[in-house]
């Protein structure tokens, strides 16, 4: 309960930040139309009225992305734990805040975001991209991340500093009297994050832009395997973003999907890890309990270690998981068997796997590696050429 209690608090604190980061900024930011440049088959992304994308916005942010000003020691930065080459996800198990202490959780890839009706693995309270910035760099629990709580004046003082800032924010905000506040810089961030579409996979090109030959013929199995009633895997990943619930432009939105997969079942009446409870923590309803954001498949081949803790290695053992309709813990503090977990979704039933199954669903899932977005130059570095 005591965490459950600090998490409540983290969020009033993020919240109360963001409203009042409001009296710095004026409603004059610059609204020229900002061309997405959609793959196939993709609507167009809800964009918060109070903060319309444009190119310098974007820009704006991805140097703010990048920078590790914006966190205590100057050793972190957003680009820390959203790796690039890894479809912004990280290559650690669990994450590592900027002063060393070790999140319970993982950084989620930030690819196609921007249709995400909901943030983190387990916190429907923060809904928009622009709040959701402010727990990584001034939230303290469960770690702290980059330490900035408090420090916003320091924050603005280091950014106010660097020469090149003068020009991008002025041209983020060109009718905006106070250039460089906290409401810009999140703002910013957020519209550089929105930015970052991906949908030029191998399947992509096969799936919309009939390819034929775009990926192999296991992959192509392993995709009517994916979309099967044997393996009910759409049931929580499907549509355009490989996902559950998107929200985007001229439809109704609807809450995040979150979903218990059997991860768990330490006391046999549905425990999780007392640091990982799920969407209980915000809740408080024991059906809540192991819940977790049902994220998107698009790049997975790149952002193992799998699950909300890295608990699981590879995309072998993920399909093993599922095969068998929630993970045994045979023993340790976390001891349990998962497929019995009475909050387990309806739809992690298990189900039967013919030889060669498995090889055709991984091929599936690399089919969805986007290596056009991982190396894409729009969404790399900037300082690193300066």
């Amino acid at each position: 309960m005591k965490y459950l209690k600090i998490t409540f608090i983290a969020v009033f604190f993020v919240l109360s930040v963001f409203i009042l980061s409001q009296k710095f900024s004026t409603s004059n930011a610059q609204t020229v139309e900002y061309k997405w440049n959609l793959p196939k088959g993709f609507p167009t992304p809800s964009v918060p009225e109070g903060n319309p994308m444009t190119d310098a916005k974007v820009e704006l942010g991805r140097h703010l992305f990048y920078d590790k000003r914006l966190s205590i020691n100057e050793k972190t930065s957003c680009a820390t734990c959203h790796l690039q080459e890894k479809a912004f996800a990280e290559d650690k198990k669990t994450s590592v805040g900027t002063t060393g202490e070790v999140h319970p959780r993982n950084s989620m890839g930030l690819a196609n975001v921007a249709f995400n009706p909901s943030f983190n693995w387990a916190n429907s309270a923060v809904n928009s991209l622009e709040r959701h910035h402010l727990l990584p760099m001034f939230g303290t629990t469960p770690i702290v991340e980059m330490g900035m709580e408090g420090k916003e004046t320091l924050m603005l003082e280091r950014v106010k500093a660097e020469p090149v800032y003068e020009k991008l924010f002025a041209d983020a905000y060109p009718k905006d009297r106070e250039k460089i506040n906290l409401n810009h810089i999140t703002q910013s961030i957020a519209s550089f994050v929105r930015s970052m579409i991906s949908g030029n996979s191998p399947y992509d090109k096969y799936r919309y832009g009939k390819v034929q030959d775009a990926i192999s013929e296991s992959a192509k199995r392993g995709q009517r395997l994916f979309f099967s009633e044997r393996t009910e895997c759409f049931d929580c990943h499907a549509g355009f973003n490989i996902s559950g619930t998107v929200n985007f432009v001229g439809k109704s939105n609807e809450p995040a999907q979150y979903e218990n997969n059997g991860l768990y079942n330490i006391d046999g009446k549905g425990a999780y890890p007392p640091d990982n409870v799920g969407l209980f923590e915000i809740t408080h309803k024991r059906e809540d309990m192991g819940k977790f954001k049902v994220p998107s498949l698009r790049n997975i081949e790149l952002t193992a270690p799998y699950m909300h803790d890295g608990s699981i290695a590879t995309l072998e053992e993920v399909i093993d998981h599922y095969r068998v309709g929630g993970r045994t813990i045979a023993e340790g503090k976390y001891a349990g068997k998962g497929n019995e977990n009475p909050y387990k979704s309806s739809f992690v039933n298990g189900f039967r796997l013919m030889p060669g199954d498995k090889e055709d669903l991984v091929a599936f899932l690399k089919s969805l590696t986007d290596t056009e977005f991982i190396n894409n130059p729009k969404f790399s570095n900037p300082w690193e050429k300066k």
